[in-house]
């Protein structure tokens, strides 16, 4: 009983907090946070984090759901950035920083230096996302922020373990390192692409003969990941790389178009609900956590050089700043040697502005990932002697993850004010393309009806009349988003919004008479829901 009332107080603690943001107008992960520590300051219990159990049941579902999500076509195109971000930068950032705690805290031996700067390595997309709210960030700087963070969370955790068995054992080989990235990597993927597609072959061939069960089809899309994850942990794998690709090879399957479209409405609502809940009790759990990780400060500096409390926090500080730095130096070199490498289709050679290096180091904020793998320390050495410096490591990666946060939430909105989005030489024009070409086949398809239709002949006004109609419609689209001039091109987008503006406008009335008809009993209450629904798809729709 305990536990069920602490998860729902932990619920409605995610809750509270999309209020208090709106309200407050701060950082929704922030809110969450200072949420979490609350409840523990005036409580007195807090949630026992336990890191296996926080990485089963957070980052399969969370892992998929992005790899799913995000745009395939931008991730292929922006590979070279990704992966240097990814694997590049965190083993830059496990080697520089990993050599500068040691300098810094010489009583923190190098081999748990390298572990806490592994740990350090991985950035928080959902953080970055939730800051930059506020002040939207180009999608393109997003998209690689995304494809960054799905990668560098199992690079990070990779290094981590490397350096946690060289600092329990006090060896470490360079090509046994290698052999264990590139196993857990390709079994990872491996797993997860296998679990995805035997899945959804076998669901596909079950709907084709018995037919669709909706709730079932959500059950399995919810169980794919954990399905995923378990199986690459078993075979010593990456669960977190498996959940990536399963959700990656998920939206290719799923292109087929097989499923209905009510599975798909109702399948996107409950994945948008998990993401929610999930990425909200992250943090709030994290905040939970943070008490109780400060309290031990005063035994924690006795394990440095000085006596004195507010050292940590010029520890801290200084990671902070060296993770920066580190970072800027990273992304200025990989987006001068990728993105702004050619030349635009002017002919003009782009220019890689300051800011846009500025908004991409700060974007590498730390969340929960960073705190739960740093608890994965062990207390002991192999010869059963206590880990040198393990508290301080925990104290000082929960510090970086606040300030990183606060650092974040002041300057990230501030940078992002009127910023343009990254070079492209590709068009935009994907959208209007695709929005023609489809309506064009809506129009054949149309036709073609009215040709083979076996009772055509016998109702030839009726299909006349309503392909007339429809085709109306199809060709209005067509002629929205051609290739026009460009004043004409703009005309026709305010027709269009014009046209949705009122459309909601209408639609809001509809509702509000039937809500009355239902209350005054002049419709069935059955009937009142069936055509407020309808409104309701018509609104998502046009909103």
């Amino acid at each position: 009983m305990h536990l069920i009332e602490t998860v729902l107080f932990l619920l409605l603690a995610v809750v509270a907090s999309g209020w208090v943001a709106r309200i407050t107008r701060l950082p929704l992960p922030l809110v969450q946070i200072a949420l979490g520590a609350g409840v523990v300051m005036i409580t007195g219990e807090s949630v026992d984090l336990k890191p296996d159990i926080f990485f089963l049941l957070f980052l399969p579902p969370l892992l998929f759901v992005d790899g799913w999500r995000i745009p395939k076509a931008a991730l292929y195109r922006d590979r070279a950035v990704i992966l240097e971000l990814a694997l590049g930068l965190v083993v830059f950032t496990v080697l520089g920083l990993g050599f500068f705690i040691n300098w810094m805290i010489p009583a923190m031996p190098l081999a748990v230096a390298f572990a806490l700067a592994a740990i350090l390595s991985p950035t928080d997309p959902i953080a970055v996302s939730a800051i930059a709210g506020r002040s939207p960030m180009p999608k393109r700087l997003m998209h690689i922020l995304e494809g960054e963070s799905l990668l560098n969370d199992a690079t990070g955790l990779t290094c981590m373990r490397i350096a946690v068995i060289a600092a329990t054992t006090g060896a470490f080989s360079l090509t046994n390192a290698f052999g264990t990235f590139a196993w857990l990597a390709l079994a990872g993927v491996a797993m997860g692409v296998m679990v995805a597609l035997g899945i959804s072959l076998l669901k596909g061939a079950i709907s084709k003969r018995w037919g669709e069960d909706v709730g079932g089809q959500i059950l399995v899309s919810l169980l794919m990941p954990f399905a995923a994850y378990l199986a690459a942990e078993a075979v010593q794998g990456s669960g977190i790389l498996a959940a990536v690709a399963a959700g990656i090879t998920m939206s290719f399957t799923e292109r087929e178009g097989s499923a209905l479209a009510a599975t798909r409405i109702r399948r996107a609502v409950v994945w948008d609900t998990v993401q929610f809940t999930a990425n909200g009790l992250i943090f709030v759990i994290l905040g939970e956590q943070m008490p109780s990780i400060f309290a031990r400060a005063k035994e924690v500096i006795r394990s440095t050089p000085h006596a004195e409390v507010y050292w940590l926090a010029i520890y801290v500080f200084a990671i902070v700043a060296v993770l920066a730095v580190l970072r800027f130096l990273w992304v200025w070199a990989t987006l001068k040697l990728t993105l702004f490498r050619g030349r635009l289709s002017g002919g003009k050679r782009p220019k890689l502005r300051w800011r846009l290096v500025a908004v991409m180091s700060l974007s590498g904020v730390r969340g929960a990932i960073t705190l739960a793998g740093i608890l994965t320390l062990p207390f002991f050495v192999q010869d059963g002697s206590l880990l040198p410096a393990r508290n301080l490591a925990i104290f000082l990666a929960a510090g970086v993850i606040i300030v990183s946060l606060v650092l974040a939430s002041v300057a990230l909105p501030i940078l992002l004010r009127g910023m343009e989005e990254l070079p492209d030489t590709h068009l935009h024009t994907d959208e209007d393309r695709a929005r023609r070409m489809a309506a064009a086949a809506a129009i054949r398809a149309l036709e073609e009806t009215q040709r083979t239709q076996q009772d055509v002949h016998a109702r030839a006004d009726e299909y006349a009349e309503v392909v007339a109609r429809l085709m109306e419609t199809y060709r209005h689209r067509i002629e929205l988003y051609s290739g026009e001039a460009p004043d004409q091109v703009a005309r026709n987008q305010k027709l269009d919004a014009l046209e949705r503006e009122l459309f909601m406008v209408a639609l809001k009335a509809q509702r509000e008479e039937l809500i009355k008809l239902s209350r005054s009993r002049m419709v069935g209450e059955e009937t009142a829901r069936k055509l407020i629904r309808e409104i309701d798809l018509l609104e998502i729709r046009y909103d």
